[in-house]
């Protein structure tokens, strides 16, 4: 059952978001050869509790660590561990939060050093993929509307579009109806009302759509060893329309990126 947001339990919502936000923000200016993602992680819980949160990836469904940390061929889940990142990797961070009983949960896929041209060029393309199907969030819409514009779009560009992985609903809880997939069919689906709140997060392979998963029963990877890139934002439907409850905007402050691609999402402004 779809649950409904009211405008005060939105704001809370958007705290939490904005606590993920600020934490992968801290941790943008971490990424690194060199850099353990076990390391990160730690990094990471000490931030979220500084800042009046509870990772809320930690123990759920039993997860050993606050964040997903998944580089490479890796989809998404993956286990932080001693292992350095290397010059030329990427790496998709995904962090929750639980704060004032509700969840935040984004994520970013991060440049390592100097990636290959066709990784970059698959990173692009999934974060505007990201973008096209908030778009189709609105009231009116259904669930079909925003599975499509991601699939067409990145199928377009020649990806592969994991299908056993989807974005969901969120709030007091971190996995919600609806379940939202980054394939579908247009009119299909759930309709979206006033109100609902959900994680909007596209899976992009740079070859092959199919998956498997690591021995440690969290790990995801491509099947084809190819790169995978994921990126992920907490929207709301605020006035019929997509409101971002999330934000890059911490991230791109800290890698010095200007950007606007948050702009037609935004009702009110982001906080410094």
């Amino acid at each position: 059952m779809i649950k409904i947001k009211s405008a005060e339990e939105i704001e809370l919502m958007r705290e939490s978001a904005l606590i993920v936000s600020k934490t992968l923000g801290m941790l943008a200016a971490e990424v690194k050869p060199g850099v353990s993602t076990l390391h990160l992680d730690g990094l990471a819980e000490a931030f979220i509790r500084d800042h009046g949160g509870v990772p809320g990836f930690l123990g759920l469904y039993d997860f050993p660590n606050s964040l997903c940390m998944s580089p490479n061929a890796q989809v998404v889940h993956g286990i932080p561990n001693k292992t350095p990142l290397q010059e030329g990797d990427i790496i998709s961070i995904d962090c929750g939060v639980l704060k004032n009983e509700f969840y935040g949960d984004h994520a970013y896929t991060f440049e390592v050093g100097e990636v290959a041209e066709e990784t970059k060029k698959l990173l692009e393309i999934t974060k505007e993929s990201l973008y096209i199907g908030i778009r189709e969030f609105k009231v009116g819409n259904r669930v079909g509307d925003v599975g499509y514009a991601i699939q067409k779009f990145t199928e377009d560009h020649g990806y592969g579009v994991v299908r056993e992985l989807v974005g969901h609903g969120l709030g007091r809880t971190m996995h919600e109806d609806p379940e939202m997939p980054n394939y579908g069919k247009r009119g299909r689906g759930k309709k979206f009302v006033e109100g609902m709140t959900v994680a909007i997060e596209p899976m992009t392979n740079l070859g092959t759509k199919n998956i498997k998963q690591l021995k440690d029963g969290w790990t995801i990877l491509t099947a084809d060893g190819k790169p995978s890139a994921h990126f992920e934002h907490n929207v709301a439907i605020v006035n019929g329309k997509p409101e971002l409850l999330s934000t890059f905007k911490y991230i791109y402050d800290a890698l010095g990126i200007e950007s606007t691609e948050e702009d037609e999402f935004r009702q009110q402004p982001v906080s410094p």
